[in-house]
């Protein structure tokens, strides 16, 4: 059979395209119905958008559905990072190590509580935390671990919890990426000392804009309220925290909004059937790819107690050279081509970025990395050598998150990869690499909507 004849020519070099089927709300997210807007009205007409009677229902269902003592809701999961590292007692001159391969908002606050990041290696095949790496840059000044589940994928929290209790730190899981997903049969977020869940509308658990930390230690909690929840300081129990009460120590207020609390109601409701649609999409989309050459889905053993929840950000690997040595951008516009979603690269390391390296955020007079250090520390130790991250980019691909499972189309957008691989040797001849530049700080993640849409 002559395959170009039977359109196997790839649409970027005048072939026809693949993903034809219109994908309606295939990848439509937040899904939001009757029950949302019935849940905003409410809160609107009772004209108490700044309350905190549905905020405290919220947090205690959120609580009640992961098993942990405490739940405190924020703006944002920025906030909800930065009260709970100041719940934990985090401060000057103590030193937090977190993966360089995450989101800025994971690690950057400990520069408003004048502590340092320490940024380690992740793992090749998870992309979460090298607990190996980690261990080797504990000094007597480490306090606290964060770890990512990065892009969805369960960090090894076996290994780093044993780290953690060999040298008496604190871990802060930083679940963001990956709402409901299991480690070993237990929820992300109820392993470390705090977990903490960014929960904006692109997010797997999606409420508009919101955050919220977990723990179930009750001084990490009360510290928290002292820090950015003034109004709530009649909870605040502790002795030695009650002098310091009816201000925000910390100078922030961190009331989440109460329209943002009442759609997180309804997605409680929701999330677990959504989230086993979504699961049940994206495993369909990877094992028909898992067995071509070139790729491979990076996901916890199939018929595993790990799974990666909602998906968020799902990413492969890339193997370059199982295709000729041929580069992920032009890989990426010939699968784009064929009206499939491939995105090169993931987030940028942070441990190169001048915010970590050189920038005076402060106006101190050197670095503001080495700003609550001993005087005598040098820049020198910036930026840290770690190679699995800083090559990430080269080989991972975002994909195409299937909120709905949709078999037809999954396998329309798989056909999609499987025709630019039996063709690699098509794209040699005019690749141009360029796989130098791809990946992003801040606005990476893409919104998958109208891309697979059938033909014009």
């Amino acid at each position: 059979m002559n395959r170009k004849s039977d359109g196997d020519q790839l649409a970027i070099l005048g072939g026809v395209k693949t993903v034809t089927l219109d994908a309606g709300d295939t990848f439509k997210w937040p899904i939001i119905n009757e029950a949302h807007e019935e849940a905003v009205l409410k809160v609107l007409r009772a004209g108490q958008m700044s309350g905190l009677d549905v905020t405290r229902e919220f947090e205690s269902r959120y609580a009640a559905a992961l098993g942990r003592k405490y739940a405190l809701a924020a703006p944002n999961g920025t906030a909800s990072i930065l009260e709970a590292m100041y719940g934990m007692g985090i401060g000057a001159g103590d030193e937090v190590i977190a993966p360089s391969l995450t989101y800025w908002a994971s690690i950057a606050q400990v520069y408003t509580l004048r502590a340092v990041p320490v940024f380690a290696d992740v793992d090749s095949e998870t992309l979460c935390l090298d607990p190996q790496d980690a261990e080797r840059r504990i000094t007597p000044r480490t306090k606290a671990i964060v770890v990512v589940h990065y892009a969805g994928m369960p960090a090894d929290m076996d290994a780093i919890m044993a780290v953690a209790r060999r040298h008496n730190l604190m871990v802060l899981e930083d679940c963001s990426h990956a709402h409901g997903a299991l480690y070993k049969g237990r929820q992300v977020g109820t392993i470390g000392t705090v977990g903490a869940f960014s929960l904006m509308s692109g997010k797997s658990l999606a409420i508009g804009e919101g955050g919220i930390f977990l723990t179930d230690d009750r001084r990490i909690y009360e510290r928290a309220l002292l820090f950015g929840h003034y109004i709530r300081h009649n909870e605040i129990t502790l002795e030695d925290l009650r002098p310091y009460c009816e201000l925000p120590c910390g100078g922030f207020k961190h009331r989440m909004h109460q329209l943002s609390a009442a759609v997180g109601l309804v997605q409680l409701d929701l999330h677990p059937a959504q989230m086993a649609e979504i699961d049940r999409a994206m495993n369909h989309f990877c094992d028909l790819l898992s067995d071509v050459p070139g790729i491979r889905p990076i996901r916890p053993a199939p018929g595993s107690d790990t799974t990666k929840g909602g998906w968020y950000f799902p990413l492969f690997r890339y193997v370059p050279q199982e295709l000729g040595g041929l580069s992920l951008t032009r890989f990426s516009q010939a699968v784009t081509a064929e009206g499939g979603i491939c995105r090169p690269g993931c987030n940028k390391p942070l441990h190169l970025h001048p915010l970590f390296t050189t920038m005076d955020v402060y106006g101190e007079g050197r670095p503001t990395r080495l700003g609550n250090l001993h005087p005598s520390a040098s820049a020198e130790r910036f930026p840290e050598k770690l190679p699995i991250a800083e090559a990430a980019n080269r080989y991972t691909f975002e994909v195409p998150w299937f909120k709905r499972y949709r078999p037809e189309i999954i396998a329309q957008h798989a056909d999609a990869y499987k025709k630019v691989i039996r063709n690699y040797e098509a794209l040699l001849a005019d690749d141009l690499g360029g796989d130098e530049g791809i990946g992003g700080y801040s606005s990476f993640f893409s919104e998958q909507k109208a891309v697979a849409s059938g033909p014009k």
